[in-house]
C-alpha cells in the first residue's frame, strides 16, 4: 500500500488527480477501507465504500459512478491506486484533450495499448456500469464503443505498470 517515497498509494493517486487538474475527487474504498480512513491524508476527497470489493474492480467502478451520479459532475477521471507510475502529467494531458461536456470518452495509451487514466463522460456512465463486472472495469464498454474512444498517448510521461501490492500487516 506504500510507494517507495513512503506515501500510501491512495495518497499519491489523489495528489496526482488533484495536481493534474481534477477539482473534486472521490475515492472508492475496498479491502483497506478502515486503514485508509484512519491513516491516509486525502484532503477534501470524498470517500465511498464498496461493500462488495471482493467481486473485483468492476464493482468499485460501479460504486464510484453511482456516487458521482448524485452530483452535477459531467465526467469522471478514473485512476487506479496500483499504477503509481502514472502521475499528474498524464491526468493533465487527458483533461486537456477531453471535450467539454458529458460525451467525453478518452483513455491514455501506452505504445498503442489502452490504459489509465480514463475519462468517462456522464453519457457513458450507465453503459459502463452495466458492463463493468469482476476485474473487467470499463474495458468491455470501451471495446464495444471503440469508434468513440479517443486515445491519448502517454508513454512519454507515464509508466502504466500495475503493481499488485499485498496489504501491509
Amino acid at each position: 500500500m506504500r510507494h517507495e517515497d513512503g506515501r500510501l498509494l491512495v495518497e499519491r493517486a489523489v495528489a496526482n488527480l488533484r495536481d493534474g487538474g481534477c477539482t473534486r475527487i472521490w475515492v472508492v474504498l475496498g479491502a483497506e477501507a478502515g486503514r485508509v480512513r484512519d491513516e491516509a491524508v486525502l484532503g477534501d476527497a470524498e470517500l465511498v465504500e464498496n461493500p462488495v470489493w471482493k467481486s473485483g474492480m468492476g464493482s468499485s467502478l460501479r460504486v464510484g459512478l453511482a456516487a458521482l451520479a448524485e452530483t452535477d459532475a459531467v465526467a469522471a477521471a478514473v485512476l487506479l491506486v496500483d499504477t503509481p507510475g502514472i502521475g499528474a502529467d498524464a491526468v493533465r494531458r487527458l483533461l486537456d484533450a477531453a471535450p467539454d461536456g458529458p460525451s467525453a470518452l478518452l483513455t491514455a495509451t501506452y505504445k498503442g495499448k489502452r490504459g489509465h487514466p480514463v475519462i468517462l463522460g456522464r453519457d457513458h456512465w450507465s453503459g459502463v456500469s452495466t458492463l463493468a463486472t469482476a476485474d473487467v472495469g470499463a474495458r468491455a464498454y470501451l471495446v464495444a464503443h471503440a469508434d468513440q474512444v479517443q486515445g491519448v498517448p502517454c508513454e512519454d510521461i507515464a509508466d502504466d505498470t500495475d503493481v499488485d501490492v499485498p496489504p501491509e500487516e
